[in-house]
């Protein structure tokens, strides 16, 4: 009778770690503008796994991994993937004009200068922070710093083969 009981109580803890583990923080509806002026929501990434990218041309870090951001755009693009790279509220928007210009960025490169976006997704301060989002828009992983890019591109394949 004990050890059934046993049984009973570590199945339900085994039960609540799992429901634990799922439960996944919504991404933050924001909206917000693109370099080119155009209004853009977190609305519109629905059914997309999604990179949310806050660095700053001033950021050592971000300017390093930029090209390792690209690429795993350049990867996964046709796939249902997509970036958006939201300059921080500090950046001089001519800076990351001329940034996102100069590197040819393929994705989405979003100004938030009055740091609302940054806010929204829990005061974001520290530059590099990358969120990674699911098809769902739950918040699967937050990088501060630079990811390890090989584990960030099994876990984007991951997110892309979910229903």
């Amino acid at each position: 009778m004990l050890n059934r009981r046993l049984a009973a109580t570590a199945l339900a803890a085994l039960g609540l770690a799992a429901l634990a583990g799922c439960a996944r923080e919504q991404a933050p509806a924001v909206d917000y503008v693109l370099l080119d002026g155009q209004k853009a929501s977190s609305r519109d990434w629905n059914g997309k796994v999604m990179l949310v990218n806050f660095w700053a041309t001033s950021c050592a870090t971000c300017v390093k991994e930029m090209p390792q951001v690209v690429a795993t755009y350049d990867k996964f693009k046709g796939r249902g993937f997509d970036t958006v790279a939201v300059a921080m509220s500090y950046d001089p928007p001519a800076f990351v004009a001329k940034y996102a210009e100069t590197r040819k960025l393929p994705f989405a490169v979003a100004i938030d200068n009055t740091g609302t976006v940054a806010n929204a997704f829990g005061q974001v301060q520290m530059t590099p922070t990358t969120f990674l989002i699911n098809k769902r828009g739950e918040i699967v992983k937050r990088f501060v710093g630079e990811p390890d890019f090989a584990a960030l591109h099994g876990l984007i394949e991951q997110l892309l083969a979910e229903a």
